[in-house]
């Protein structure tokens, strides 16, 4: 009872692929989920203790088992002549084999064989599309003419003198259109197409000057923007603010028979469909009778 047995470890050891460290704990790991527990560092690094999580795997043969016992990394001495692992070449791989073609029809003698179809060349294919078409124009493309500034029907001398007076006042309401006397004589027409068309004073001056962008660095662009695209149209007429009149539909009028006192539609009065069709029913019966 007390000689020790090494076959599991000689049947541990032959399982272990490549040669064996010199020094160190050799671990053989086997795949297992169940019969297993912990074992602590001061027992796993001991030099004198060969450890297997699964001992009775050892007895299996080595195609059976599921997963090759890997030995784990510790410090190697150089191999000997005797302990230098060669791998096995590996074998010609087996030859694919090659499924037989159509046989070929026997030529008839004094004919020659048939000429083998030349393929036509095939046209390359197109350009893929580009995947994103940009919707923003880009920077150097050319930029839309702007629309000129508007111009009253007639430039009366008081439209224009008011026009300028509502610039030059600008100032007093917001000190960033201080205009010069060009820039006031360029905006002078567009602003007495305002106040042509019944705008008030005070509404030009809130919707030139309200809502201001911070800072404003081009007050003139800005004064002419708005005069363009803010522009009232003219206030309708006395003519456009009365309702169409209605057209007259012709009514017939209703007529009494003359026969059956029915009522009937006709601009004439007589009888009715039905009592003229009775009269000339008699008629035809009288001309009969004749």
């Amino acid at each position: 009872m007390d000689t020790q047995h090494h076959t599991a470890l000689t049947r541990a050891l032959a399982e272990v692929p490549g040669p064996l460290p010199t020094s160190g704990v050799i671990h053989i790991t086997l795949p297992h989920t169940d019969r297993f527990t912990v074992v602590g560092n001061h027992l796993a690094q001991h030099p004198d203790l060969i450890f297997c999580n699964q001992p009775a795997a050892l007895l299996c043969p080595r195609s059976q088992s599921s997963q090759t016992p890997v030995a784990a990394p510790g410090p190697q001495a150089a191999p000997g002549p005797s302990q230098t692992h060669v791998p096995d070449p590996d074998p010609d791989p087996a030859p694919v084999p090659v499924p037989p073609g159509p046989p070929v029809p026997p030529v008839p003698p004094g004919t020659s064989a048939p000429e083998t179809p030349v393929p036509l060349p095939v046209a390359p294919p197109p350009p893929p599309a580009p995947p994103f078409v940009p919707l923003v124009p880009p920077p150097t493309a050319p930029k839309p003419p702007r629309p000129p500034l508007p111009q009253p029907g007639a430039l009366t001398p008081e439209l224009d003198r008011a026009a300028t007076a509502l610039l030059s006042d600008l100032r007093r309401h917001a000190p960033q259109f201080t205009l010069s006397e060009g820039d006031i004589r360029h905006l002078a027409p567009a602003v007495a197409t305002w106040l042509e068309r019944d705008a008030h004073p005070d509404t030009i001056r809130r919707t030139l000057t309200d809502d201001l962008p911070q800072p404003l660095r081009h007050p003139v662009k800005l004064l002419k923007h708005r005069l363009t695209a803010l522009l009232p149209p003219p206030l309708p007429g006395a003519w456009d603010l009365v309702a169409p009149a209605r057209p007259r539909v012709a009514v017939t009028p209703f007529q009494t028979c003359a026969d059956c006192d029915r009522a009937f539609r006709s601009a004439d009065p007589g009888c009715c469909r039905d009592c003229r069709e009775t009269r000339a029913h008699r008629g035809e019966d009288v001309r009969a009778a004749a």
